[in-house]
C-alpha cells in the first residue's frame, strides 16, 4: 500500500493510493500515528481498502500532501552512512552508526517550502531513504527488526552546516530548524519494494543534478540500524529512522554551494516518489 495524508498543514486527513487513485480513508482512520500503527492499523487498513475501495471518496490531485506519518515521537538520523559522502566532507568512515536527531517540529509535507533560518548562510540538502517503525522495538535483533518495519519514505534531510559543525554542541542545532524535514509524498509498505538495498536516489537544485546514488552503498543496512538504535532507546510505532545520504551535498563542493532564496530543490527515490521544494528566506 501507499499511505498519504492530505489537506492543510495541521489538518491533514488519511488516504491511500490504490490502483493509481487517491482515496480518502478518514472514515476508517483519521490519521496515521502511533496509535494507528501499534494497533495493527496497516493490516486492518488493507482489509478495509480491499472491501471498500469502490465506495471511497476520491482526493483531488491538486490537494496538498503532508508527511504521511502524524506526530512521530522522534526522528532518528544516521550520519555518514555512505562512504562517498564521508569522504567528500573530510570525515572518517564510521565503524558504528553516527546518531543524531531532527526535531519533530521540522516536519513538513514533500512539496512545502524550505525556509532558510534566520542568520543562516549555509543551508544544505540531503536526499535520504527513511524507514518508519511499525511495532515497538527495544533491544531487537536484526531478524526481529525486519518485522518492525511499517514502510519507507523519501526524506530531504535539510541541514544548516554552520549551526551543525561550527557551533558548540551536537549536530542537532543544524538539523531541527523549521521545514528541515520534508517527508513523503507517501509511505510505501515493504511488500511493494522488491529490494530496498537497490534503490536509486537523486537530487537536483535548479535542474542541475547534485546527488545520484544507490541504497546498495549503505554502510549499515536497515535491519542493523533498527537493532542498533534500539539498544540505546525504545523505538515506538510511527518513529522514523533516516538512513543517511550519498555524495553530492553542498558542503562537499569546492567551494561549497548552499541554498539561497528562489532555489528549487527536486529529489526522489525509486518507488518512493518525488518531492519539489522552493526555498525562501525566513521572515516574521
Amino acid at each position: 500500500m501507499k499511505l498519504i495524508r492530505y489537506g492543510n498543514a495541521g489538518k491533514e486527513r488519511a488516504g491511500v493510493i490504490h490502483n493509481g487513485k487517491l482515496l480518502d480513508t478518514s472514515p476508517f482512520a483519521k490519521t496515521y500515528d502511533e496509535a494507528f500503527f501499534e494497533s495493527d492499523g496497516l493490516v486492518r487498513l488493507k482489509e478495509y481498502v480491499k472491501a471498500n475501495h469502490n465506495r471511497l471518496a476520491h482526493i483531488g490531485k491538486t490537494e496538498r500532501l503532508g508527511c504521511p506519518v502524524a506526530r512521530p515521537s522522534k526522528i532518528v538520523c544516521i550520519g555518514l552512512n555512505y562512504a562517498d559522502h564521508a569522504r567528500e566532507t573530510n570525515a572518517t568512515v564510521p565503524t558504528e552508526p553516527v546518531i543524531f536527531f531532527k526535531s519533530t517540529t521540522a516536519v513538513t509535507g514533500p512539496n512545502d517550502e524550505i525556509i532558510i533560518p534566520q542568520n543562516s548562510v549555509k543551508t544544505d540538502w540531503e536526499v535520504e531513504l527513511a524507514v518508519v517503525i511499525g511495532h515497538k522495538a527495544s533491544y531487537v535483533t536484526e531478524a526481529q527488526a525486519e518485522h518492525c518495519i511499517a514502510g519507507y519514505l523519501l526524506h530531504n534531510d535539510v541541514s544548516e552546516r554552520e549551526f551543525q559543525l561550527e557551533r558548540n554542541g551536537t549536530w542537532d542545532k543544524g538539523k531541527g530548524c523549521d521545514t528541515f524535514a520534508p517527508l513523503g509524498p507517501y509511505l510505501v509498505t515493504p511488500d511493494e519494494i522488491a529490494d530496498v538495498n537497490n534503490l536509486r536516489l537523486w537530487l537536483r537544485v535548479n535542474g542541475k543534478t547534485m546527488q545520484d546514488g544507490t541504497t546498495a552503498n549503505l554502510i549499515f543496512k536497515i535491519p542493523y540500524l533498527i537493532s542498533y538504535v534500539s539498544r540505546f532507546m525504545t523505538l515506538l510505532p510511527g518513529d522514523i529512522i533516516s538512513t543517511g545520504t550519498p555524495a553530492g551535498v553542498g558542503l562537499g563542493f569546492n567551494p561549497p554551494v548552499y541554498l539561497k532564496p528562489g532555489d528549487v530543490v527536486e529529489l526522489g527515490i525509486d518507488v518512493l516518489g518525488t518531492q519539489k521544494q522552493t526555498v525562501r528566506a525566513y521572515s516574521k
